[in-house]
């Protein structure tokens, strides 16, 4: 809580972190995360620093295009786990590849439900890209081989497809 209170001073409040009963712990301390407004232009400081919650940041940008700028740039500098986005335009889509790649980030299109902070396994999928600050070491990856490559992920839903004898079906 301590870290809340220091993060509280950072920025404009949206939602303040709040105490919560736990039914099956009530001696346990669960808070709801913190919620603070920050400028990309102002601010850059202050959310490219580490801060272990519940605390989460809304960095307001002048547009897409630098949001992903500023996405890929901070993977690049200070290191991430993910790089998650959410959007219906394709062109967007294929900008934050562009940034996930430039930030050497596994990227999450559009995933709904529980969101992956890590979201590969080891000898099933890379563990990490290997290619940023926060993901230099990986529990197994082709550096044994060539160290020069690296590889970056990204994950989407993909619906099924109707088989040919549903698509013949009328309701």
């Amino acid at each position: 809580m301590e870290r809340v209170a220091e993060a509280r001073k950072l920025g404009d409040v949206l939602f303040d972190s709040q105490s919560l009963a736990h039914p099956a712990f009530p001696e346990a301390r669960v808070h709801t995360p913190l919620m603070l407004k920050l400028d990309a232009r102002t601010d850059e400081a202050k959310f490219t620093k580490e801060w272990f919650g519940p605390i989460s940041f809304v960095v307001a940008t002048d547009s897409t295009r630098q949001s992903l700028e500023l996405a890929g740039s901070i993977a690049s500098k200070h290191g991430a786990l993910t790089l998650s986005v959410y959007s219906t335009d394709d062109k967007v889509i294929e900008a934050a590849h562009e940034a996930a790649i430039r930030g050497g980030v596994a990227l999450s299109i559009n995933l709904t439900g529980g969101v992956f902070v890590n979201q590969t396994a080891a000898f099933s999928d890379f563990h990490g890209t290997g290619a940023n600050p926060a993901v230099n070491a990986a529990l197994s990856d082709a550096a044994f081989v060539a160290n020069r490559f690296r590889v970056v992920q990204s994950r989407v839903h993909v619906a099924p497809k109707a088989t040919s004898a549903e698509a013949g079906q009328t309701a």
